[in-house]
C-alpha cells in the first residue's frame, strides 16, 4: 500500500527483457497493476574506445580512485553531461579531468565574489527586482532562461541537456558577467551589482546542486548566514517575467562583437598585448546606442584588444571584416602581424587540413567502410569531416585577407 506502484524505474537497456519486461508481466499477473509509470533507460558506461569495461581487459575505471583523484563532483558532472539517450558513455579520465577544471572555475568565481564583498550582502537584499543597470538586468534574464531550460530538460529525463545548460551558464557568469561587472564596482551601481552577483550565484548553486552537491553546498555555506542547507532549499519557480529583452539584445550584441574580434585576432595570430582601433564601416542606431552604453566594457576586454573606435566609409585593404547585428566593423591587420610569416603558417595548416579532410572524405565514399563500420564510427567520421571543412573555409578566408596585404 505504501510503495506500490512506484513512479520511475531507472535501468540499462541491456536488461529490458531480462528485468523490465518480466517485472511488468509479474506485477500484472500478481496484482493486476503496473509496477511503475516511467522507465528511464540509460546508456552503458564503456571505455574511451567504446569497449565494454572488463577486469580481464584492464580498462575498468574504479570510481573510488577517480573520486580520490578528481573529486566526486567532477565524476558526477561527467556522467551527467554524457547521459544522452540512445548512445553509450565513452568514459575517460581526460574527460573527468576537464570537468574537475570546471569545478575549479566555479570555486574561483565564488572567491572573486567573496573578495569583492558580495558575500556580505544580506540575504534579504539579494533580489532581482531592484536591478536597474543593463548588465545586471541581462544576467538576471540569463538566470531565468537557464532555470526554464534546466527544468524542461529534467522533466524529459535529458540530463545531458541540463548539464550542458548549466555548463554554458556557468561560463556566461564567470567569463562574461564578472568581467562586465568590474567597471561597475567603482560607481554608484556597486551595491546593486554586488546584490545581483550574489543572487545570480545563489541561483547557479541551487540549480547545479543535484549534479555537483559537494562544492555547491560548500560555497552556499560560505556565501552568507543561512537558515538552511542548500540541499533543503526550495527549487526556483521564476521564469520569463525576469527577462528584460532590451538588456538581453544589447549585451548579447556586445558579447558577439567581442567574441568575433577575439576570433579574428586568434585566427590571424595577432600578438595578445597588441591593441588596435576597431573600424566602424556601418552601424544602425541600435548598434550605436549599444556601443555608447557599453564602450567601457568593450575597451576593457584584453583579448579583444580594441583601443578605440574609428568611423570609416569602407573596409581598408587587408582589414578583417566583422559582421554583427545591424552593422559591420573591421580590424586593420597591417602593422599588427608579419604578413609573410602568417601566410606561410596558414598555408602549411591549410595543406595539412586538406590532406586530413581528403582522407575522411575518401573513407565516407568507400562502400566497404560504410558497410562494415559501426554507426558510431561513421557518425564520428562525418562529424570530423564537417568540422575540418568549416575550419578549412575559415583559414582560406584568412589567407585571402593576407594576400591583400601583399
Amino acid at each position: 500500500k505504501k510503495y506500490f506502484p512506484t513512479s520511475v524505474l531507472i535501468t540499462g537497456f541491456d536488461i529490458i527483457f531480462f528485468w523490465v519486461a518480466r517485472m511488468m508481466m509479474m506485477q500484472y499477473s500478481v496484482v493486476n497493476d503496473r509496477p511503475f509509470d516511467t522507465v528511464y533507460v540509460h546508456a552503458l558506461v564503456r571505455d574511451e574506445k567504446g569497449k565494454k569495461m572488463s577486469k580481464s581487459l584492464g580498462n575498468v575505471l574504479d570510481p573510488l580512485e577517480v573520486i580520490d583523484e578528481f573529486g566526486a563532483d567532477a565524476m558526477r558532472f561527467t556522467l551527467t553531461s554524457m547521459a544522452a539517450m540512445g548512445r553509450d558513455l565513452k568514459l575517460s579520465t581526460q574527460r573527468i579531468q576537464g570537468y574537475r577544471n570546471f569545478t575549479t572555475k566555479l570555486w574561483n568565481a565564488s572567491r572573486f565574489a567573496e573578495m569583492n564583498g558580495v558575500f556580505d550582502v544580506p540575504l534579504a537584499d539579494r533580489t532581482p527586482s531592484t536591478a536597474t543597470h543593463t548588465v545586471n538586468k541581462w544576467i538576471i534574464g540569463e538566470v531565468a532562461k537557464t532555470r526554464i531550460a534546466v527544468d524542461e530538460a529534467l522533466e524529459k529525463f535529458r540530463f545531458n541537456d541540463a548539464a550542458a545548460t548549466l555548463y554554458a551558464f556557468t561560463y556566461t557568469y564567470c567569463d562574461w558577467y564578472l568581467e562586465f561587472s568590474k567597471p561597475l564596482m567603482d560607481t554608484d551601481m556597486a551595491a546593486e551589482t554586488r546584490a545581483t552577483m550574489a543572487w545570480a550565484l545563489d541561483q547557479l548553486l541551487i540549480m547545479m546542486h543535484p549534479v555537483m552537491p559537494f562544492i555547491t553546498e560548500e560555497i552556499w555555506g560560505l556565501s552568507g548566514k543561512r537558515d538552511e542547507m542548500l540541499v533543503t532549499t526550495n527549487w526556483p519557480t521564476y521564469g520569463e517575467e525576469l527577462i528584460d529583452q532590451h538588456a538581453t539584445t544589447e549585451l548579447n550584441w556586445v558579447r558577439d562583437l567581442i567574441e568575433k574580434t577575439r576570433s579574428i585576432r586568434g585566427l590571424m595570430n595577432v600578438p595578445k598585448k597588441t591593441e588596435a582601433p576597431l573600424l566602424q564601416i556601418s552601424l544602425d542606431d541600435a548598434g550605436q546606442a549599444a556601443w555608447k552604453a557599453n564602450e567601457t566594457i568593450i575597451l576593457r576586454d584584453r583579448e579583444a584588444g580594441i583601443s578605440g573606435l574609428k568611423v570609416v566609409s569602407e573596409t581598408p585593404k587587408g582589414a578583417a571584416a566583422i559582421a554583427v547585428e545591424g552593422g559591420t566593423f573591421a580590424l586593420p591587420l597591417e602593422g599588427l602581424i608579419d604578413a609573410a610569416a602568417e601566410k606561410a603558417r596558414l598555408e602549411k595548416t591549410v595543406g595539412k587540413l586538406s590532406k586530413e579532410l581528403g582522407g575522411l572524405t575518401g573513407r565516407l565514399k568507400n562502400p566497404k567502410f560504410l558497410e562494415n563500420a559501426d554507426a558510431e564510427v561513421i557518425e564520428e567520421t562525418e562529424t570530423m569531416a564537417a568540422q575540418k571543412t568549416e575550419e578549412l573555409a575559415r583559414l582560406e578566408t584568412a589567407l585571402a585577407r593576407l594576400a591583400e596585404l601583399g
